[in-house]
Formats: C-alpha cells, sequence, structure tokens
C-alpha cells in the first residue's frame, strides 16, 4: 500500500471538503463528514489544517484557482467575443458535469453573508480576493472592457442562480436570459444552456 504525503493528503481534503460544503454549506457540514469522506480521524485532519475555518478557506480558494484555470485555458490565444464565447462554454461545461463546483461558489457568498453579520470578515476578505482574480482573469481576453466584462460576470452569475435552483434543459428562463443579455454579453450561455445545459436538479 502506498503512503500517501502529508501534502497529498492535503491536498484530498481540499478536494472532499469542496464537495462537502458544496452539499451542506459551511454551517451544515461538520469536519467529521469531511474526514470521514477522505478516510482520515479528526485528529489528523487538524493536524493539516487548524480548523474548519481553515479548511472552508482552503477550498473556497481552490474553487477559484480551478474556475481562473479554465477561464485561461479556454480563453488561450482568443480575444474580445471569440474569448468570451470560449469561456461561456467551458463554464456551462463546468458546472453541468461538475455542479459541485457551481455549488461551492454559492456557499462561498453565503458564509459571507452570514459571518459578517456576526462581524467576521475573514470569509468576505478571502472570497473578495478571489472574485477579483476572475475579474481580472476575463478582463484582458474581453478588451479590459470594463461594461464587456461587468456583463460577462452578471450574466455568470444569473446562469449561477438558475442552474442551482435546477431550472432543466429547454425551459423558456434560458431563452429569456439570452434574449435579455445578448449573445454579446452572454457569450453562449442562453444557447447552450437552453439545448443542453441541464440544473443540477434535473
Amino acid at each position: 500500500m502506498v503512503r500517501m504525503s502529508a501534502e497529498e493528503r492535503r491536498e484530498s481534503v481540499v478536494r472532499a471538503a469542496m464537495a462537502e460544503f458544496a452539499r451542506g454549506g459551511y454551517y451544515g457540514t461538520s469536519t467529521e463528514a469531511i474526514a470521514k469522506r477522505v478516510g482520515v480521524s479528526q485528529p489528523y485532519l487538524f493536524r493539516l489544517f487548524p480548523g474548519k475555518k481553515a479548511i472552508f478557506l482552503a477550498a473556497a480558494e481552490r474553487c477559484v484557482d480551478d474556475t481562473v484555470r479554465m477561464f485561461r485555458e479556454a480563453s488561450e490565444g482568443l480575444t474580445g467575443e471569440a474569448a468570451l464565447h470560449a469561456m461561456s462554454g467551458a463554464y456551462l461545461t463546468v458546472i453541468t458535469e461538475h455542479p459541485e463546483q457551481l455549488m461551492m461558489q454559492m456557499q462561498m457568498y453565503l458564509a459571507v453573508a452570514a459571518a459578517e453579520q456576526e462581524g467576521d470578515y475573514e470569509f468576505g476578505e478571502s472570497v473578495r480576493t478571489g472574485w477579483m482574480r476572475l475579474w481580472d482573469t476575463v478582463h484582458l481576453p474581453l478588451g479590459a472592457d470594463v461594461e464587456a466584462t461587468t456583463n460577462f460576470l452578471a450574466c455568470g452569475m444569473l446562469v449561477n442562480c438558475l442552474s442551482a435552483m435546477g431550472f432543466p434543459s429547454g425551459h423558456r428562463v434560458w431563452e429569456g436570459l439570452y434574449i435579455a443579455a445578448g449573445p454579446v454579453a452572454c457569450g453562449t450561455a442562453g444557447g447552450e444552456a437552453a439545448d443542453g445545459a441541464a440544473g443540477p436538479g434535473e
């Protein structure tokens, strides 16, 4: 049996945490559930991370890292509308095939809102930093156009919400999204969603 290094085990914890937090959120997920998914004890988990918050923030950072990498790879060598369509298509593929990626994003935003009501701003600082990384990643391929970047990310957030609510492919909300935002703002989001991308509840 091959023994995993501490770094490999840490990576497995982050991946397991993404799946668990995506399903139950920060407050509804126990470290016991994460440890069980990885196959380690809770004491070992806390040898890798100082606490549940640190695990959540690591999972949130990894979620952003994955999304940034996906946008960069999709837009490589492209600019303007070509980059927009490529990034839109890649993102739809990810959230359709890996809905936990979408749900982890949504749980990140919810955790920020809940924590800051209690005076804890660490979540917000981390998630806002991640959001700005996403902004910068898509901003240059879109010609450093503030309006295009804003429209792209706004459309993406609407796609997130509709997908998270489980609107099935072919539902009229997808067509409405495409018509309202337009192909330049949404890229292929409305068209592809209407043709094949389903919400995680389908």
